[in-house]
Formats: C-alpha cells, sequence, structure tokens
C-alpha cells in the first residue's frame, strides 16, 4: 500500500470511530481526474446515511487541511460494504462466522492438506458456511468434511447474500 494511503487510513480510522463506526476497507481507483478514494465503514446495527455522511464531510476536510492525496482531483466515497461485502481481513470473516461466503484460494484444498477426500482436493474455489475462525485459520464444513484454511491462502472471499422469501399468509 502506498505510504499516502497509509496515511489516508489512518486517518479514515480516526473519523470512523469518532463517528461510533469501523473502518471496514479502503480503496482507490482511477488516474487522472477520473480518480475514486472509497472509504467503507460498518458498525453494530448498521450504518446510515448520516454516518456516511459525517465521516465523509470529517474525512474530507482532514485530507484537504493536510493535502494527504497527491495528485490532481479525485472523488471521496463513503459508504458500507454492502451486502456482498468483501472479505480481506481475518476480523471481517470473524464477523460473518455462521454465514456462508465465496472463497478463492491460491493453491488447492489438498496441496494445502486441507483435505484428503479425493473429490475436494483440486478444489480452489467454493462456496460454503464459515463455521469459525481460530487464529489464522478458517473453518469450513464443505461436503460433510470439516475442513481448516489458513487466512494466508485466500486469494478472494466475500459474504454471499441469500435473499429469503416469506411464503405468502393466506
Amino acid at each position: 500500500m502506498d505510504s499516502w494511503l497509509t496515511k489516508v487510513e489512518q486517518i479514515a480510522q480516526e473519523i470512523a470511530e469518532r463517528e461510533g463506526c469501523v473502518l471496514y476497507d479502503i480503496e482507490h481507483t482511477g488516474a487522472g481526474r477520473g480518480r475514486i478514494l472509497r472509504v467503507f465503514i460498518d458498525k453494530e446495527g448498521g450504518v446510515g446515511i448520516e454516518d456516511c455522511s459525517n465521516v465523509s464531510k470529517g474525512l474530507n476536510l482532514r485530507l484537504d487541511v493536510e493535502d494527504v492525496v497527491p495528485g490532481d482531483m479525485y472523488n471521496l466515497e463513503v459508504s458500507t460494504p454492502g451486502l456482498d461485502r468483501h472479505l480481506k481481513k481475518v476480523w471481517h470473516f470473524e464477523k460473518v462466522a455462521g454465514k456462508k461466503v465465496f472463497v478463492q484460494l491460491s493453491k488447492s484444498l489438498g496441496s494445502l492438506g486441507a483435505t484428503e477426500d479425493k473429490g475436494m482436493l483440486s478444489m480452489k474455489k467454493f462456496e460454503d458456511v464459515l463455521t469459525g475462525v481460530e487464529g489464522s485459520d478458517l473453518m469450513f464444513d464443505i461436503r460433510g468434511h470439516k475442513i481448516k484454511v489458513p487466512f494466508s491462502a485466500v486469494e478472494k472471499a466475500k459474504l454471499v447474500f441469500e435473499y429469503k422469501t416469506n411464503p405468502k399468509k393466506k
């Protein structure tokens, strides 16, 4: 991560905490005048529009005063990580234990020594319920097998949003 982005992350974390939120993630995309700095915040009970607005105003002011972001103009966006949020840190996984997640690994389950089941040895992608987190290991129950995956082997992961409908009452 660029040093200026690390500084932005520190400032964003401070402001988010002041507003009763946690900094979930930060990303920078684009080039020139099309640059976007995205800041994702979260909190117990959910983030409201007022939370996003307060963090955005506070962060915008600090970033302008301290002139942290190099280069030309950029757009600042502050929002929630969303229902299908990306999982990039161990605490992200801890927060969604018991829910279904999509995981893409850098190595197969077999090469990680996570399973001996022949049908799962070559798996590098799966979508299943995260049963828990132990230290930096992610625990899954895949096809009835308890699987331990080291966090360091995760290339990409996100929460799977499951839309449930209630049957109509008659």
